[in-house]
């Protein structure tokens, strides 16, 4: 009875163990199937998350790409611009610096000018001899007139000159002022103020009869300074 008992009482313990030993078994192995699932969900969660991280630095990168290109642009745009209003302001100043005479006169005709518009207009003001320049110049253009400035001065109608300096001598006398120099200047580069006028007269100094001439034959343009202008 005795061994009966003993060998019935370590069967249970021998079939206990073997329980407890599947059991351990079967919890490891679910342990590590849990484990495996959490290593495998982290890993995804590693691919998503990465290629959230790549997109957002690749739209970081085209972001910036993009802004330097526009910078780019907008440097070379500017620089463009500066340079073609560089470029505009050289073309002005060589074309102030270039300007060329409306008159080309040689050295008599010239100082016949100077000479003829200080006699005539030596008390006038700068425009005032502007005045009487475009004159003689309107003269020259005229087909009714010789075609340069000595033949205009020093013409002749039935022996009687045109411009009275030149029948008394004054224009041989004259010194030839700074502003008469500016004027004629003016006059020879194209300035016309004359209103294309192609006579003066001076009514305070001139005769009555040279003045109704002039009053019964020409176009009476206006008056400027100590001169009345006609065409």
């Amino acid at each position: 009875m005795t061994d009966g008992k003993v060998c019935e009482n370590r069967m249970p313990v021998r079939t206990l163990k073997r329980i407890s030993s599947g059991a351990d078994s079967g919890y490891r192995r679910y342990a590590l199937l849990l484990l495996l699932s959490s290593l495998a969900a982290f890993s995804a969660w590693l691919c998503v998350g990465g290629s959230a991280f790549n997109r957002a630095a690749a739209r970081t990168a085209v972001r910036a790409s993009q802004m330097q290109e526009i910078a780019s642009v907008r440097e070379t745009s500017l620089s463009e611009a500066v340079e073609t209003i560089v470029s505009e302001k050289r073309v002005v100043e060589y074309e102030v610096l270039e300007k060329r005479p409306a008159y080309e006169l040689d050295e008599a005709d010239y100082e016949t000018l100077l000479h003829i518009v200080e006699a005539e207009a030596g008390g006038e003001d700068e425009n005032g001899k502007l005045l009487v320049a475009n004159v003689v110049l309107n003269r020259v253009d005229s087909p009714l007139f010789p075609d340069t400035v000595q033949e205009v001065v020093y013409q002749q109608d039935y022996g009687i000159y045109q411009f009275s300096p030149v029948r008394d001598g004054r224009i041989d006398r004259v010194v030839v002022s700074d502003e008469t120099r500016r004027a004629v200047k003016r006059a020879v580069y194209g300035e016309d103020i004359s209103q294309g006028a192609l006579y003066f007269a001076a009514r305070s100094t001139a005769s009555g009869e040279n003045m109704q001439w002039f009053d019964n034959n020409l176009t009476w343009l206006f008056a400027y300074g100590g001169h009345e202008f006609y065409g």
